[in-house]
């Protein structure tokens, strides 16, 4: 059985073979409560984000892993969009979200993987 975090590495290998840019991965577990691992890579654009949501999405379901769907709606746009599967968080985001929001900075206490 895969742990956790060689799903998250697993992960951050889909999405850097479908064209993902710089994907990152963060052992966050001793900074949050509600996640363990964060997968970051910058798509460039709607299509390549959704189509690497497909890829994610076929991973989850094969490795046992659920997409947590939020209660209420969510704002949608192109440049962030997240995939919820609890101890693993999934970022796609254009190059100038991921600037902004510069989350590998924001969460600089967790391990970086990779």
């Amino acid at each position: 059985m895969k742990t956790e975090k060689e799903k998250a590495l697993e992960i951050a290998g889909i999405l850097t073979d479908y064209k993902g840019v710089d994907t990152a991965v963060l052992d966050v577990s001793q900074l949050s409560s509600w996640t363990n691992y964060f997968v970051i890579t910058t798509v460039n654009s709607s299509a390549h984000w959704k189509g690497l949501y497909r890829q994610v999405k076929d991973y989850a379901k094969e490795n046992g892993l659920q997409i947590r769907v939020p209660n209420r709606k969510l704002p949608t746009g192109d440049d962030w969009n997240l995939i919820d599967m609890g101890s693993i968080v999934v970022h796609l985001m254009t190059d100038e979200a991921r600037c902004f929001y510069d989350l590998e900075k924001l969460w600089h206490g967790g391990e970086k993987l990779l």
